[in-house]
């Protein structure tokens, strides 16, 4: 694998893989927490418009242009990013690669295609209120970010999109749409060094007459960031009081979300061991503590996970369940009943071993897909500035010991500090 940084400032990582299909990404460091002067949604507005045009393409011939190659186009933004990727064969990844450059760098914003979005994405705002699993996750965000930009909702609201307007796109891209906020990563069965000279061409032809702008602070491994520092231009959230709140939906099922502030992106040894203890209290697998207990042992819920999210300056540990009304006091209970297992006592030697073993082979079987690979190369190199291998991140999960589990059990989950919100 190759890892550099071109003269403007834009990192950049190639590897090579034995497939023929190649995927690109261009990522870039900015997202919902960085909307401060703007409506709330821009962002993610901004990647469904960038879309509809460039100044050398229409809207039409975009959406085409890889499709008529059996490639794929694609896009996503979260509260601190948002990313732009392709699927193609591998032949066709130069071309891939230059499209995702234009779309950055001279989208035109045709104003009849932003009112026809808005329609879209406000109708993805509403599809929301179907299904309560995912708008009460957004919900517990905004009450447990409340002041702060992390709070807002990544889709925006209907009244906030309805507002905005191309000359505010076009603002918004100027300003955060930089190369030193930018990653392009590469996976694809090509020579690393040839595909590196072309990323390198590209990014010198579309970013030509820009210089490279450092972001004001850069996270490093184990540093935790104090609410005297600004990172990357934006306010660190410091916190505010739980909450226990439950709100009347007149749904069928009974929603729940009981979760706190966990470690950020740099508190690096925390947040492996907080990955470890999530995994082994409601990860995906079936044999997760809350999924046997719940699920398979009692039959309450269809459903139950625990989520770890983290960002540049904080993070949020939640557990998640859907179960009927008359179950949701005897689900709470339980809960709490193994949150204080947990934070009892150790996990044993063979437990250990066992979910150490578990998460390196999701790991594992996870990073074996090239998008994925692509993504997270991408996001290692925003983040961190480079990119973990494989054989490190196997080191660093056997570095967690069992008390670094326990006492994560007992920070992320201290009854005292975690807030609650049932949807009923």
């Amino acid at each position: 694998m190759i890892i550099g940084q071109t003269e403007c400032g834009m990192k950049y990582a190639v590897r090579r893989s034995t497939s023929s299909v190649g995927y690109c990404a261009l990522s870039i460091k900015c997202g919902t927490r960085d909307e401060d002067g703007y409506h709330s949604g821009i962002a993610h507005f901004t990647e469904h418009t960038i879309f509809k045009g460039t100044s050398r393409r229409s809207s039409s011939v975009i959406n085409s242009y890889l499709d008529k190659l059996g490639g794929e186009l694609n896009a996503f933004t979260t509260k601190e990013e948002i990313v732009f990727h392709a699927t193609v064969l591998k032949e066709d990844l130069g071309r891939a690669a230059s499209l995702l450059f234009e779309l950055a760098t001279s989208p035109s914003f045709p104003e009849n295609e932003i009112e026809k979005e808005k329609s879209v994405v406000i109708d993805e705002i509403n599809s929301y209120k179907d299904s309560p699993s995912e708008d009460i996750y957004d919900k517990f965000e905004e009450m447990l970010f409340k002041g702060h930009p992390l709070s807002k909702p990544i889709l925006g609201t209907a009244s906030s999109v309805k507002k905005i307007n191309r000359d505010e796109l076009a603002r918004f891209v100027k300003e955060k749409f930089v190369p030193s906020r930018m990653a392009f990563s590469v996976v694809a069965n090509i020579d690393e060094a040839r595909m590196e000279k072309e990323v390198r061409r590209l990014a010198e032809k579309f970013f030509k007459g820009l210089s490279s702008v450092q972001e004001v602070t850069e996270g490093k491994e184990s540093e935790t960031l104090n609410c005297n520092e600004t990172f990357c231009g934006n306010k660190p959230f410091c916190g505010n009081e739980p909450f226990d709140k439950c709100l009347n939906k007149r749904n069928h099922q009974a929603n729940c979300i009981i979760g706190g502030l966990a470690p950020s992106l740099y508190m690096h040894r925390e947040r492996l061991a907080t990955v470890l203890l999530c995994n082994v209290l409601g990860g995906p697998a079936s044999n997760s503590i809350l999924n046997s207990v719940l699920r398979e042992k009692n039959g309450w819920v269809y459903g139950v996970e625990c989520t770890y999210t983290q960002y540049k300056d904080t993070g949020i540990a939640a557990i998640s369940i859907g179960c009927d009304k008359d179950n949701l006091e005897k689900c709470i209970r339980e809960i709490e009943k193994e949150l204080a297992k947990l934070q009892s006592e150790p996990l044993t030697d063979r437990k250990l071993r066992a979910a150490k073993k578990q998460l390196l082979g999701q790991i594992a079987i996870s990073s074996d897909n090239g998008e994925t690979q692509c993504l997270s190369m991408g996001k290692g190199l925003m983040d961190y500035g480079r990119v973990t291998d494989d054989a490190r991140t196997r080191e660093l999960v056997e570095s967690i010991s069992a008390q670094d589990v326990q006492e994560m059990a007992c920070k992320v989950f201290d009854m005292k500090s975690l807030s609650r919100l049932i949807y009923l």
